[in-house]
């Protein structure tokens, strides 16, 4: 089982290095660990049995202690059509954004981080996204809205050493962006 790297280790603060694709066997086993340990936290009945694990929608490689890009997101959505968004992103980068920024109401979390830290989280509202779905083994095009693209540029933050945290504003943590999306 993999372990989760908190935030007080000075390599969760690291740019992470690119991986070479197609994977490696090595790799490639290393982004199946991650979804299956995030697909596990969202069990009730395996966060029952294992009270240290925390439930998440979204895990980068650094946080379980290789310095290396990849990301891996999966959460139910509630819609039929598309009823589950789930990724194994390397190298995710992002590619275009928008001028208009969103926030989640209820603020961020991260299985990293283990305090509370209140405060708007603003990011893009649109992004675009190119990266290696390792699941499908093909170059991908993601675009993301609202949620979606928050999760990916919270995870992708990650691989550049950057955690939520640190886009609230010390001084007005709650401080208004005209026009922005609360989500």
């Amino acid at each position: 089982m993999l372990h989760i790297v908190k935030d007080s280790e000075p390599s969760l603060r690291e740019k992470s290095a690119p991986v070479e694709t197609p994977l490696s066997e090595e790799n490639q086993q290393l982004i199946d660990e991650m979804l299956h340990y995030l697909l596990l936290s969202q069990d009730p009945k395996y966060r029952e049995k294992h009270p240290a694990c925390r439930e998440g929608v979204g895990l980068a490689a650094p946080q379980v202690g290789h310095n290396v890009r990849m990301i891996v997101i999966s959460y139910a959505t509630g819609d039929e059509k598309n009823p589950r968004v789930q990724y194994q992103l390397v190298n995710p980068r992002i590619v275009v954004n928008s001028v208009r920024k969103c926030f989640l109401s209820g603020g961020e979390g991260c299985l990293s981080v283990e305090e509370e830290h209140p405060g708007r989280v603003y990011r893009d509202f649109k992004i675009v996204v190119k990266a290696y779905e390792a699941g499908l083994k093909q170059d991908v095009t993601i675009t993301a809205r609202g949620y979606d693209a928050i999760v990916l540029q919270h995870e992708i933050d990650h691989l550049n050493g950057v955690l939520f945290y640190d886009y609230i504003d010390k001084l007005n943590p709650n401080k208004d962006i005209p026009n922005a999306v609360e989500i």
